[in-house]
């Protein structure tokens, strides 16, 4: 059954009370006191159903309320006669209200003499039924608080993993600040356990763990995109570094094979220094080894182009020659001085590109027209 509130009492004290809003407060104090008598029963019986002997003085306090109420309900619906009241009437009601109950005659030591008017004990009332509803377990936000609290545990438990993978230097830091939550967890659990209210307490240390979970997280996955970019900058340094190697023997052997060979200079990667260790100097040097491998694959793309002219320019010669003799003019003596020509060439170290580019079109041209010549 969900709590019911005390109404809101018309008047005040010494002032007599207007007929309107004694007519809606008879009828909501009805109301108040069938549902209180109802949740008072209720929890009687799980009290006793359960042997909690601890909360027998609250139940029997929060009966004798209820009875000093129903009491005084009933002078007032006696005194109200269905509306029809005057002046004399609507003080005598105002005194009902605002005047201080008989508890003199309670059955509650705790109650006897307690000098508390109709609202201020209608509100006592709410107050102690809480209480008792939050020792029972039985308040309709308990469930919910008792799942927020076995989040929160479950909260810390990961916090508890995550400051495993912490480095040293971090991590005595973070046990400390989980150790914090973890205490204000507890004292939220015996605070709600002793009855007391946690709603406005819980909120802000959800926050707060939640917001903890997240920097550790945050921070690990830091700290691995950092050593995935350290991994990076060494792997691609050790590349870089093999590839300046073998450049410079591709550089060697282009300027021993051919004349004039490409004017590339290939990068020194020593020149960038060591590999450093923050996460924007790794960022940074990253950048430049980027900028270094495109510079080392213009260098490997002039320097491989300049010995792959000079090996199809000598593959050429054979080629020109078979289709010499394919023609009949293999042993002309122009073509064949041209092409022995540009094959002495070819073999010298480093040849002379320039003059081969020139010797084999003309010895392309030469059997070109000694065919068109035997044609005729």
């Amino acid at each position: 059954m969900s709590p019911v509130s005390a109404p809101t009492a018309p008047g005040k004290l010494n002032e007599p009370v207007q007929p309107q809003a004694m007519v809606g407060y008879l009828g909501e104090l009805d109301a108040w006191t069938a549902a209180r008598r109802s949740e008072l029963a209720a929890l009687d019986a799980e009290i006793l159903g359960r042997r909690l002997t601890a909360l027998t003085p609250d139940m029997q306090l929060s009966l004798a309320l209820w009875q000093a109420v129903k009491s005084r309900y009933d002078l007032l619906l006696v005194t109200w006669d269905s509306g029809r009241v005057g002046p004399a009437e609507c003080a005598r009601l105002s005194s009902l209200i605002w005047g201080r109950l008989d508890t003199g005659a309670a059955p509650s030591a705790q109650l006897a003499g307690m000098a508390v008017s109709l609202p201020e004990a209608c509100r006592l009332s709410d107050a102690l039924v809480a209480q008792l509803r939050q020792k029972l377990n039985l308040d309709p936000n308990a469930e919910q608080l008792a799942r927020r609290l076995r989040d929160l545990r479950a909260q810390l438990e990961r916090i508890r993993e995550q400051i495993r993978i912490e480095p040293p230097a971090s991590a005595d830091a973070a046990r400390v600040q989980v150790e914090q939550l973890a205490a204000r967890t507890s004292e939220l659990e015996a605070k709600r356990e002793r009855g007391g209210d946690i709603g406005g307490l819980l909120g802000p240390l959800e926050i707060d763990a939640a917001r903890y979970e997240r920097d550790l997280i945050v921070g690990g996955a830091q700290r691995r995109e950092n050593r995935d970019a350290l991994a990076r900058a060494r792997e691609l340094s050790d590349d870089l570094t093999a590839r300046e190697q073998a450049l410079r023997q591709l550089v060697a052997n282009t300027v021993a094979a051919v004349s004039p060979a490409p004017k590339y200079a290939v990068p020194d990667l020593a020149a960038l220094g060591p590999v450093p260790n923050t996460r924007a100097a790794i960022d940074a040097y990253l950048s430049r080894l980027g900028q270094v491998a495109r510079a080392m694959q213009v260098v490997q793309d002039a320097y491989s182009a300049a010995l792959t002219e000079r090996d199809a320019l000598a593959a050429l010669v054979p080629a020109l020659r078979a289709k010499a003799e394919a023609l009949g003019q293999a042993s002309d003596p122009d073509f064949v001085a041209l092409t022995e020509t540009a094959e002495r060439l070819l073999a010298r170290r480093p040849a002379p590109m320039a003059v081969v580019r020139q010797l084999l079109p003309a010895a392309q041209a030469l059997l070109d027209a000694l065919a068109e010549g035997s044609t005729r």
